[in-house]
């Protein structure tokens, strides 16, 4: 007598199969100092072109943002001036975070393209210079580098 098992394996054939192993994640053991920088760059970019700063800036400066709102009675309108706003610095978000967000936005609108530019040409210089230079960097790493600092930090 002979049975059909065909049915039967291919109702469970997916069960039958061994699992797939998964993918191991890569990372790096290594502290890039040419990352960094490049990172740093980018933060650069984009907090000069939102808060009008530098980084460090806009972590220690002062808060120093406000508002004040006049009538101007020869055409019966009033109006509001922002003074500090060139600078915003995390003082400023925490004093008083509507105005701050607010002059954020509008520095964002109007930097917006210049931004995008620097961006742009810091990932193409960077990634240029890593080509041009990548067997000086390789021969200070190896030879510099590792053997004064270790294994974990690279240029």
């Amino acid at each position: 007598m002979h049975e059909d098992t065909s049915l039967y394996t291919e109702c469970y054939s997916s069960f039958l199969m061994a699992p797939r192993k998964k993918k191991r994640t890569y990372r790096r053991k290594s502290f890039s100092l040419l990352n960094a920088l490049e990172s740093y760059t980018y933060l650069s970019i984009l907090s000069q072109g939102v808060a009008g700063t530098t980084p460090y800036g806009m972590l220690t400066q002062e808060g120093d943002l406000a508002s004040s709102s006049y009538y101007d009675a020869g055409l019966g309108v009033s109006s509001m001036t922002v003074t500090g706003a060139e600078q915003i610095s995390l003082a400023d978000i925490v004093q008083n975070p509507s105005l701050a967000l607010s002059q954020m936005g509008k520095n964002l609108q109007s930097n917006i393209v210049p931004m995008a530019v620097s961006s742009l040409l810091t990932g193409v210089t960077f990634r240029f210079g890593r080509r041009l230079l990548r067997r000086p960097l390789s021969n200070i790493n190896r030879n510099l580098v590792k053997p004064a600092l270790g294994a974990g930090i690279r240029i």
